[in-house]
This record gives structure tokens, C-alpha cells and sequence, in this order.
């Protein structure tokens, strides 16, 4: 007895009792395995009992023991083995969705909120294909939803619809009668397998603009535009999308010329007049104070007249009563204009929203009074698929494109009523010979508000700094953008209910109907950090 209490630890000297068999100090095993553990543990081994010849003693650090018996014949002898396949799936589903409970409870609801519609969380399923027997896997192009943003890049937006779809990097043939397409992230793939690198041959392209809305507000689950967010349901989604500047008209010259904005086109232009001295810069930027660019400067519209094709902007409130004299309405050439202060009491008409009449190439031609003209001529020119035309630009007056601001007293203002515009206006293109024979309507917002709640300045897409811009244009290191406002893509060539995280805004559009169109690039729109909406976005069957 006293040899076993004066007994230590081999490994840390620590005194150990006699029937102790591990170290309290340091874990050291001091003691041999009781019988019944050794058979344990044995039984787990494949192939035990081993044969008399191959069992040895099991050695210990008090000393050698003796061999183990082996089990008499018929006893029963624990065996360890691991669960089936199919049982362990069955754990881990039941540990995964115990603890989706768990934090269920204990996290707090945040979905209701603009906040929450800024952080989408996606499942990207690998691509399946009709094919019998044929399976593919969408391909890795490298490049991510945010590869091409600068620092100050906006958070993700939100998207309301199940399935993503990230943007490969060219345009996509568009697919075959009744074949099949799948997203993933990183790029479409046909059902040949093969990444789609060509645009659809779209005929006719419409575009909606709204006014003064955040993405939240437009098309995030707090919208009070149902109609246009149950469209999401039959398009492309593209929450990543970015105005290039703030207030309405600069946003607009953007879309149509590429051009940055002056220190009057970012103030809506209080007075209409022409921009001085109008020197020729980089990108063929103009650089100078004013409004109204001089003749040399392109537009979409000018480049489409070059190559025969037709186009026309539809302006809602350009000939209502109480508006300027009919199409191509603009103030008189150095004279204020009074709807540039966007108040109550200015009437449902706004130059500042007619972007087409800031440009002498346009304001001087014949084209103006021709091609610049009130809504109520989109549904004549809808009629027949030749009297569409190329390029439609659709422009809700100030009582429903969307502004907080009320187009007169007392008149209901926000998405409410641009929801009522949409839901008169989409459904006369949609249902069109000039849609269904390869149409795409493109809906989206002019800019985010630039201060209060939901103010937002971010850009995206390589932004330029602008030449002409005031003061206080940066955001930290990078240029301050015109904030998250979304876009929505409806067309045959669309999966319904799919959504694009890719970074995208003012100028990619440009370069897309540009692309459509072969026609150059124009201002910052051929600039080599701004991406057109890449052709995997266009990858539903046309009968679909």
C-alpha cells in the first residue's frame, strides 16, 4: 500500500492514488484498460476476433499485461459501425432544420423594411437541361457581382423573386425555338451547353423611366407599386443597377448621349440656355456651363436616324392642357424655366424630364416636332409592328412618374401613381406584334433622392469623374453616383422571375441599345469599365 501511494506521474510527477488510472494534473493515462473497454474497442476493428497467433499484449505504463482472451464462441461482441448513408443524411437534415428554429427565434424580423431589401441571400443551383442524359454546371467566369465597382460601390439591393441570374461578360445568340436555359452565378449556359455570347435580335426597344425613387421604394417587398413589382414575376430583375448622377436631367442626357452632367443640368437647368464654351474633352464630353448641347454633340436618337432606323420619345403632359405648345415643348432659349423648381403648382409637364430637347442636333431638325411627342401616340404606333418605333422612350408626366413631389395640390404623389401609369401603359406594349416579334422593355428610375432617409449617392461601373461637375462630387475616394434605383427586364428572350446581382447602370444601358442597334459607343458609355447587360441575361426560349 504504501509503494502504491508514493506512486507518481511519468509524465508530470504529480502523485497518483492506486487504483488511479489518470492523471488529475495532466491527463496522463497512468493505468491499463479494464477489460471491457479493450473488447470495445477491439470489436470495432474489422475482422476481430483476431487470430491466437496475432494478438499481443496491450502494453500500459505500469507495465506489461497479460494477452486478451478471445471471446468464447456464441458471445456477444459490441461492434461499432457507422450509419447508412441515408441515416446520417436523415441527422444532419434534423440537426440543420432544429437549429433554422433555433435561429428563427432568436433573430428579429427584418424583411418588412427598405434596410433588409438592400442584402439579398440567393441559392445558386447548379444548370439543368431538358436534354435527356445531359447535365451541365454554370461556367466560373471569375468575375463577381461587384468586380467592377469602386470602393464606395452601393450595398446589394433586394430582389423579390427566387432564382439569380449573374451576368456573363458578352452578348448570347438567342436560343432556339423550345430550348432551354438555366441561371447560375457567373454566367448562362444554353441548353447546348455552351455560355451564350450574342444578344437576341431584338427589333424594338422601350424604355420607362420613373423619377426620384430609391430601389426599396421602386421595387424592393416595401413598394407600393404591386403592379410593377408583380412584373418581377415575368422578368429579369436587376438590382445591382445605378443611376449616374443626381436630378432628373442629367440622368436623362446620360441615357441619351453619355454625357456627364453640368452645374445646370444637375440643377434640372433653372435657365434654358445653351452651354458655353462647349470645348470638346475627353470622351467627348463638353465641358462648360448650361443646358443645351451644341449640334456637334451625338445622341441615340441622331445615331439611329444615320442608320435608318426610327425612333421617338413618348412624353406624358407635353400636350395637355396647361403644357407648352405640343410636341417638342421647351422654354424660350435663355428664358427661365419655371418646372425646373419641380412645385406643386408648375403642372404635370416638366422639360427637365424631356431630356431630347437639350440638344440642337435635335432641337434644330425636323425631328423634334416629329419624333418628340405626347403619349397618347404610343398606341397608334403599337398597332402594327411597322409602325413601331426602333427605340421607344416612355416618360411619365410629373403626376406619375413616380416623384414624392405632387404634380399640383392636393394630387396623390409616390409610386401609387406610377404604379396606375404602368399598369395602362406595359400591358399596350406587351401585348404588341412589335413586342412579341423581339421587343424588350427595359423599366427603371432616373435617379435615387439625394439626401433624407433614403438618400443614396453610390455608383458603380467604373463612374467617371465628371469635368463639369461642382464641387463636393466625391464620395470619399470615389465619384458620387445617382444611388441604387433598380431596373426590370420584360421580353420573350427573359426568364420570369429571375434576378441579376451584376453592377450595371445609366451608361451600360446605353451601350446595350447601342449593341442591339450596332451603333457606336457614345461619351462614357464606351468607356472600357462600363459592361452592357451581357447577352447571359437573354436566354429564355422565344416561344416561352
Amino acid at each position: 500500500m504504501k509503494g502504491e501511494r508514493s506512486r507518481r506521474c511519468a509524465q508530470c510527477g504529480s502523485p497518483l492514488a492506486g487504483d488511479q488510472r489518470y492523471c488529475l494534473a495532466c491527463g496522463e493515462r497512468t493505468g491499463e484498460r479494464g477489460e471491457p473497454l479493450e473488447r470495445l474497442i477491439h470489436s470495432a476493428v474489422e475482422g476481430w476476433p483476431p487470430a491466437a497467433a496475432d494478438r499481443a499484449p496491450i502494453s500500459s505504463p505500469v507495465g506489461p499485461a497479460a494477452p486478451l482472451p478471445a471471446p468464447a464462441r456464441g458471445s456477444w461482441v459490441p461492434v461499432l459501425r457507422p450509419p447508412s448513408p441515408l441515416v446520417s443524411a436523415a441527422l444532419v437534415s434534423a440537426f440543420l432544420g432544429f437549429g433554422a428554429l433555433i435561429g428563427a427565434a432568436a433573430g428579429s424580423p427584418a424583411s418588412g423594411t427598405p434596410a433588409a431589401s438592400r442584402a439579398p441571400l440567393k441559392l445558386v443551383l447548379p444548370a439543368s437541361h431538358p436534354a435527356a442524359g445531359t447535365s451541365s454546371t454554370p461556367s466560373s467566369t471569375g468575375s463577381s457581382a461587384s468586380g467592377e465597382a469602386p470602393a464606395s460601390e452601393p450595398e446589394p439591393t433586394p430582389a423579390s423573386s427566387p432564382s439569380t441570374t449573374a451576368s456573363a461578360a458578352k452578348p448570347a445568340a438567342a436560343p432556339a425555338e423550345g430550348s432551354g436555359s438555366s441561371s447560375g452565378e457567373g454566367g448562362n449556359e444554353s441548353s447546348s451547353g455552351s455560355a451564350a455570347t450574342e444578344l437576341p435580335p431584338f427589333k424594338h426597344v422601350f424604355l420607362i423611366t420613373l423619377s426620384d425613387e430609391p430601389y426599396a421604394s421602386a421595387f424592393g417587398p416595401v413598394s407600393s407599386a404591386h403592379y410593377l413589382t408583380s412584373l418581377e414575376q415575368r422578368g429579369e430583375l436587376l438590382v445591382h443597377y445605378d443611376a449616374v448622377a443626381h436630378e432628373e436631367l442629367a440622368n436623362g442626357v446620360a441615357l441619351l448621349s453619355g454625357q456627364g452632367p453640368t452645374a445646370e443640368t444637375a440643377a434640372n437647368c433653372p435657365a434654358y440656355g445653351d452651354i458655353t464654351p462647349a470645348t470638346p474633352a475627353a470622351s467627348e464630353q463638353v465641358l462648360g456651363s448650361g443646358c443645351i448641347y451644341p449640334r456637334s454633340t451625338q445622341t441615340l436618337p441622331g445615331e439611329l436616324s444615320a442608320r435608318h432606323l426610327s425612333w421617338r420619345a413618348y412624353v406624358e403632359g407635353i400636350d395637355e392642357p396647361g403644357a407648352q405648345a405640343g410636341a417638342c415643348a421647351h422654354p424660350t432659349a435663355g428664358a427661365p424655366d419655371p418646372t425646373s423648381l419641380q412645385t406643386a403648382s408648375t403642372g404635370p409637364y416638366a422639360t427637365f424630364r424631356n431630356p431630347l430637347v437639350y440638344f440642337h442636333s435635335i432641337l434644330d431638325s425636323s425631328a423634334c416636332a416629329s419624333g418628340d411627342v405626347g403619349l397618347s401616340a404610343l398606341k397608334g404606333d403599337l398597332a402594327s409592328a411597322s409602325r413601331t418605333p426602333s427605340f421607344s422612350y416612355i416618360v411619365p408626366d410629373r403626376c406619375h412618374d413616380g416623384n414624392p413631389t405632387p404634380c399640383t395640390p392636393g394630387a396623390p404623389a409616390g409610386m401609387s401613381p406610377a404604379d396606375t401609369f404602368l399598369k395602362t401603359v406595359v400591358p399596350e406594349i406587351t401585348s404588341s406584334k412589335a413586342y412579341a416579334q423581339g421587343g424588350l422593355l427595359v423599366i427603371t428610375v432616373d435617379q435615387a433622392p439625394s439626401s433624407g432617409e433614403f438618400g443614396d449617392s453610390s455608383s458603380c461601373c467604373g463612374q467617371p469623374s465628371f469635368p463639369n461637375a461642382p464641387a463636393g462630387a466625391t464620395a470619399g475616394r470615389s465619384p458620387r453616383g445617382g444611388g441604387a434605383v433598380g431596373a426590370l427586364l420584360l421580353s420573350r428572350y427573359v426568364k420570369g422571375a429571375t434576378t441579376s446581382q451584376e453592377p450595371f447602370n445609366h451608361f451600360s444601358l446605353l451601350r446595350t441599345i447601342e449593341d442591339i442597334f450596332s451603333l457606336k459607343h457614345l461619351g462614357y458609355a464606351a468607356l472600357a469599365e462600363v459592361k452592357p447587360l451581357a447577352p447571359a441575361l437573354f436566354t429564355a426560349s422565344p416561344s416561352g
